[in-house]
């Protein structure tokens, strides 16, 4: 089952039971998907999905700052509740042994002496690690080992 599938059974099961919240949230990763598929007049496939619902999870991140400073803690809440259902749908997380030995392994791989050779090291682990770790993390954990 694709993962588009499975968000699309996910939303008829939401529906079935009543889950207003969860309906909501899955239609917006739906809609999104759709949108990203007439903009591009492609098929998404389960990288491409990803990489949606990872956009959408940074937009949440960034509107939860914005509402825990103005105090708004309704909305961060919710904001908070959907980040949780996004993430539902990404495979498990690296943690930060894995990362190194992933950056690691790059590294090595790539031959990479220098910042200049990030570029070859970024591409080679957004391969491995999409949708598994947040690559702003991953991107400063490679500027560190080549003396950036």
């Amino acid at each position: 089952m694709t993962l588009k599938e499975r968000i699309t059974e996910d939303m008829k099961a939401a529906m079935r039971s009543g889950e207003r919240e969860r309906l909501g949230a899955i239609r917006m990763i739906t809609a999104a998907i759709k949108q990203r598929e007439v903009d591009e007049r492609i098929t998404l496939d389960d990288t491409q999905v990803m990489t949606v619902i990872e956009k959408m999870i940074k937009q949440r991140k960034e509107s939860l700052q914005q509402f825990t400073a103005g105090n708004r803690p309704d909305l961060a809440e919710k904001e908070s509740a959907e980040i949780e259902l996004l993430k539902a749908y990404l495979p498990a997380a690296l943690g930060e042994a894995e990362i190194d030995a992933l950056v690691a392994e790059a590294i090595a791989a790539t031959q990479a002496a220098s910042v200049k050779d990030m570029g070859k090291v970024m591409a080679l682990i957004k391969a491995k690690a999409q949708g598994r770790a947040d690559m702003a993390t991953v991107g400063a954990k490679i500027k560190a080992k080549l003396g950036g």
